[in-house]
Formats: C-alpha cells, structure tokens, sequence
C-alpha cells in the first residue's frame, strides 16, 4: 500500500503576495541568541515597555469574574462603541460629535485595517500611502489585487509627504489614501498645512481617507492634528486607533475604526465573516482606559519623551550616524548612508555581532533604504547599551 510522500502546495496566488513583518522576524532570531546564552539589547519591536495601567487591568478581571466571556455584538458592545464616539470627538475637538453607529470594535488596529481596505479595494483599484511605511497597508492592498502607490517621505522635511509627488500620483483609480500620523517607522507628524493640502486634493479627487492614528497620544511637539479636523471632509474619513500603544496593551488585541456609517457597515460584516466579535472582557477593559485616569497615559509619554532626547542625541554622536529628531510614536530613524546603504545587512551584523536587535529601514519600503528602525520603548540603561554597541560594532562592519 502506497502513501503519499509529496506536501500539499497548492496556495492562492494571493498569498504569494504577501510579506512577513520584519520585527517578528528580527525578534524570533534574537531570541534564538538568546537561547544560546547571548546578551541582546531589544530595539526592534514596537511595544511600549511599560504594564498596563493597574485599573484597565483591574476593570479587565472584573469583567471576567462577572462573565463577561461570552460573544459580543459584530461591531463591539453598544456601551463601548458609545465612550469610543465621546473619547474620539472630545479628543479631536471636532464640532459634529461621532455617532456610535460609526464605530467597529475589532481584535487590534491591524484586523480592522484589513478588513476596512477588503471593504473598499477591488482589484485594480489604487492606494496611496507613504513611503516608508507600516507593512500592513501595502501587504493587504496586494492581497487584494489593488496597487500601492508610494509616495516618499522626506527626511528634509522631518518625515513629511513630498506633497508635489501626492499630487502628481493620484488618479483616476485611486479610491484610497493612508496616512500614519504619528507615523511609523520614521516619528514623523503631519503639519497642519501638509494635512489641509491634503485635505483640499480629497475634496478636488473625491478619495477616501484612512487615518492611522494608532499614535495619536505618543506626540512630543505641537498639539497632536488629525485630518477630522477638516469636517468637509466627514463622509469620507477613516480613522483608526487603538490601545496597544497608547495604554501598554499589545496583548489585549483591541482597536477600532470610525467610519461613515455605510464604511461602518461593511466592516462590521467583514468582522462578522473573519473574526466574529473582539473579547468582551477586553471591550470591558478599553472602557475603563478611556474613561479612568488618565495620568499614566501621560506619564509614559513623557517617560518616552526623556528617552527619545537621550536615545537620539546618543545616536547623533556615532561617527556615520545621524538622526533627526521625531516628533512622534516611540522609534529613532537615523541614516545610515554614510556606512551603507544596505541597511538589511548591517541591522543582521548589529545583531549576530553586535548583540542589538533592530530594523533595516527599507523594511518599510523602498524609501527607508538606508536608515535603521529602532525603538526606544526601553528602558534607559537598555538605550544606553544600544548606543554602545552600536559605536563598538560598526567600525568592524565591512558591507
């Protein structure tokens, strides 16, 4: 009797068009070393450092412990879609307040940002975001059979658009637009007259806007913008945020989108097809995040802040190395074109001989080539070391 010896392979083309994302990627390497008793400093992964704050943590127990545990509502539980609509009008100072009805609860920003691009994409259909950026908006747009469009972020600009290149790429086929502001890689923010350019070529181009504003509470400059404050543009802005960042709660698995309410919707039926509904208890928790104090949320940005003035600074004096400073989210972006521009290969060197785990910039996309990624949710002494070893290592670096 014969078996079959061959592993079955046939997948979807689709899935040949997808990539991982790199921190895990990094992470899992690095805990490899780690596993064979090397010391590495983590910079690669962006999560705060910090616990959950004790309440949030408190409010999730008590939920569990008043059964909590069971399905809820596609689109979240009505009381939680209600304080996210308050929290996101007050926080944004928009005059129109949100409506729960435009609110969808899902298991972290990155399902919701999925499921929101398959409700808007069709194949052939353009997206236009920034380049560098987080892998998940060009990675499910080539899922779906649309074209990401780049558009270059400038260092000289402290990591805005080059607005003229926005312009001059959209089309007749782009149905939508990203922005990431606080962005990831790069701490970028948006100005105000980079967001009402923006602004006036949605009007003019009739594009949706899907605002990433997972970082919208890690900003060390001016008074965080979001592109709401253009209410003309209501019926065709996206925003999505979340708790992970902002709270200390990547475990919890909790964001969500606030949407037009026909956008709203179609997402809350994609959740109703994928993941069904986001953990009550969870939900339970996002509650008391949005409604309790509020102090450790400031106090962890400003923790980041006091790192990030240390962190850079430390950076800008390694010979080669230079770095602007960001003005948001929690990650150092330095060129590194001086020593290299294969920033793949000297990130794997600073890791495998250098004992610090990061990112190459071009990660995040063509435009990152370069620069390195690193976070500096970490703890001083950890920054400290990164520093160091950086400024050992390097010279020894041959690419």
């Amino acid at each position: 009797m014969s078996t079959l010896s061959h592993d079955y392979d046939h997948l979807c083309s689709a899935v040949s068009r997808l990539g991982s994302e790199a921190a895990f990627e990094v992470l899992g390497r690095a805990r490899e070393l780690q596993a064979l008793g090397r010391d590495i400093v983590h910079m690669e992964v962006g999560e705060p450092d910090f616990d959950t704050p004790a309440h949030i943590k408190e409010a999730g127990k008590a939920a569990i412990d008043a059964n909590f545990t069971h399905y809820a509502p596609n689109a979240g539980i009505m009381e939680f879609r209600e304080v996210i609509a308050d929290y996101a009008t007050r926080f944004r100072g928009l005059a129109t307040a949100y409506t729960p009805d435009m609110v969808v609860v899902a298991p972290g920003a990155k399902q919701i940002i999925w499921n929101l691009l398959a409700a808007l994409l069709d194949p052939g259909d353009e997206m236009v975001y920034a380049d560098p950026a987080y892998p998940t908006y060009a990675a499910a747009a080539g899922y779906l059979g649309a074209t990401a469009v780049p558009v270059r972020l400038l260092e000289s600009k402290n990591w805005g658009l080059d607005l003229d290149e926005f312009e001059a790429k959209l089309s007749d086929r782009t149905n939508v637009v990203v922005l990431n502001s606080p962005h990831n890689p790069t701490g970028g923010v948006l100005s105000h007259d980079d967001l009402a350019r923006i602004a006036e070529l949605a009007l003019r181009h009739r594009f949706v806007i899907l605002s990433d504003e997972i970082y919208s509470r890690n900003v060390y400059g001016p008074k965080f913008e979001s592109i709401t404050q253009f209410e003309e543009l209501r019926d065709r802005i996206i925003v999505v945020d979340g708790f992970s960042k902002a709270y200390a709660m990547t475990g919890w698995r909790l964001g969500y989108c606030i949407a037009p309410p026909k956008i709203a919707r179609a997402a809350t039926l994609l959740a109703n097809n994928t993941y069904a509904c986001t953990a009550t208890f969870a939900q339970k928790a996002g509650i008391a995040a949005l409604t309790g104090d509020d102090a450790p949320v400031v106090a962890m940005n400003e923790t980041f802040r006091e790192r990030r003035d240390r962190f850079v600074a430390q950076l800008n004096t390694i010979p080669g190395v230079s770095c602007p400073i960001p003005d948001g989210a929690f990650y150092a972006f330095p060129n590194i074109t001086q020593i290299t521009t294969d920033d793949v290969a000297l990130a794997k060197f600073l890791l495998e001989e250098g004992g610090v785990a990061l990112l190459g910039g071009s990660c995040f996309g063509e435009a990152g080539r370069g620069y390195l990624r690193l976070s500096y949710a970490n703890s001083l002494h950890e920054l400290d070391r990164c520093a160091e070893r950086m400024r050992a290592a390097l010279p020894r670096f041959a690419g």
